[in-house]
């Protein structure tokens, strides 16, 4: 019996200890790269002269683009309906989106198969139960493929879109916080390290990104300048111009912030303001369109009635 219990606690013992060095293996220092890498912004490993020569050349691209430009030739077609690749490069930087241009085509590739499949099964439904001229459905099924990849450049304008009023949307909270950080002493970087710490959402996000080009080198002022490149606001813009003229002329960083929040607050105001303008005049549509139309004919239906029975 004592050898019994002996060998149990040994057991415990061993299955102790063993479970100690697992968790200090797991809890063991971190690297100098994995202490550096929340405070350096992340940058290609290729060169940023190469680029271009990948996107517009032939030589060096990867075998989508080559599919694309050469076999599908939808790359070129996009090109001359205005989604060049600049365009849908700033596009997906404003999108939040982290795909590059050659997989948005292969996206587009996609979509407008699926429009050309779909065009074609519901002509040949179609032509189970009636004739349907070949002519016809070609012409439909190629205007359906080009719908396709046009759809897909329109829903990346339209993310793009939705993430810039999120971005104004969050602008007065985010402002009022530099404007609360700033006056209590903190310089225009540590206010901003600050809300990036406290918040959430697309612009702080941005916000992030502008505090990595700082801490890696960048200036203040070219950090915002990047910042609305990349978020192509007319909000933003003003807010980074008023900032860098006030850390330029040294005026009161503080006034400034609560000044530009006080101004996005008015503009969203106006903005709310028209949108109800539209929406008025929108639902007098179906008031005069079919509302007004079905009391006309209540009323007037008991008189023709009288005066076709002649009474």
């Amino acid at each position: 019996m004592s050898h019994l219990l002996l060998g149990c606690v040994s057991g415990a013992l061993a299955g102790a200890g063993a479970l100690y060095v697992l968790s200090a293996c797991g809890r063991r220092t971190p690297t100098l790269m994995a202490r550096l890498e929340p405070y350096v912004h992340q940058r290609p490993a290729t060169s940023g002269l190469l680029r271009p020569a990948a996107y517009h050349d032939g030589r060096g691209q990867t075998v989508s683009a080559v599919l694309l430009g050469r076999l599908v030739g939808l790359s070129g077609v996009m090109e001359s309906l205005g989604s060049s690749s600049a365009s849908v490069r700033a596009r997906l930087a404003r999108s939040g989106s982290t795909l590059t241009v050659e997989q948005l085509r292969l996206q587009q590739l996609v979509w407008a198969c699926a429009g050309l499949v779909a065009t074609v099964g519901a002509g040949v439904l179609l032509a189970l139960t009636r004739p349907v001229s070949v002519p016809a459905l070609l012409v439909l099924a190629l205007l359906a493929c080009v719908g396709g990849a046009a759809a897909r450049d329109w829903w990346l304008s339209q993310a793009v879109e939705r993430r810039r009023r999120r971005i104004e949307a969050q602008l007065p909270d985010v402002v009022e916080l530099l404007a609360l950080a700033v006056g209590a002493g903190q310089g225009p970087v540590s206010a901003i390290e600050r809300v990036v710490a406290l918040g959430e959402g697309d612009l702080v996000e941005e916000l992030a990104d502008t505090l990595s080009d700082v801490r890696s080198g960048t200036v203040v002022t070219t950090a915002l300048e990047r910042l609305e490149a990349r978020v192509g606001s007319l909000h933003v813009t003003r807010l980074c111009e008023a900032v860098a003229v006030a850390l330029e002329r040294g005026t009161p960083l503080a006034q400034v912030l609560r000044s530009q929040a006080t101004d996005v607050r008015e503009a969203a105001r106006r903005n709310l303001m028209e949108e109800g303008g539209k929406r008025e005049i929108a639902q007098m549509v179906p008031v005069v369109f079919l509302v007004l139309p079905v009391t006309v004919a209540f009323a007037l239906f008991p008189g023709v009635a009288v005066l076709r029975l002649g009474l």
